[in-house]
């Protein structure tokens, strides 16, 4: 790699890593340090095709091997456990409501992991449908019909929570 592509990767790095980071916590709903691992992982790959990624989007790329990644893992283990979930970095701007973000978090997290990776992936990172289906490998048609099954998901079991609370 010249001097030149180290220099872009190094910038790349500095901007873009805490969001890949925010990325691997809510998909694959595990620790921090298991996401952690999943960026440390694309990032190896990103660096090793630096040269030939650069030019197209590498931050696309990235995230594309993290939520690969992520899935994968899941699929690997024969039953799924409940996971802990790292809260994701907080910023000023995302302080307002912590209950609420608590509550869609955790049902989040109960989604299969395909399916967290479309909600992620379309509403907390604000990709297109288009780009959503890019990364994940399959059609808009498909991100759609998640999209919609994981809020209606989400909506009724936070329905009933309150419900019970009541």
């Amino acid at each position: 790699m010249t001097d030149d592509d180290e220099a872009a990767f190094d910038e790349f790095l500095a901007a873009r890593s805490t969001s890949l980071l925010r990325t691997a916590i809510l998909v694959c709903g595990a620790t921090e340090h298991d996401a952690e691992d999943l960026v440390q992982h694309a990032l190896e790959k990103v660096y090793r095709h630096w040269p030939r990624i650069r030019r197209d989007n590498p931050e696309a790329y990235a995230r594309k091997v993290v939520v690969n990644a992520a899935i994968s893992k899941a699929r690997r283990r024969k039953i799924v456990q409940e996971i802990t979930f790292a809260r994701p970095p907080e910023t000023a701007a995302d302080a307002p409501d912590l209950d609420l973000r608590h509550a869609l978090i955790t049902e989040l997290r109960r989604l299969p992991p395909k399916m967290r990776a479309v909600l992620v992936l379309r509403y907390w990172e604000d990709q297109s449908e288009g780009d959503t289906a890019a990364l994940l490998g399959c059609s808009a048609g498909t991100v759609k019909s998640q999209a919609a099954r994981g809020l209606a998901r989400i909506r009724e079991n936070m329905n009933v929570a309150k419900e019970v609370t009541r």
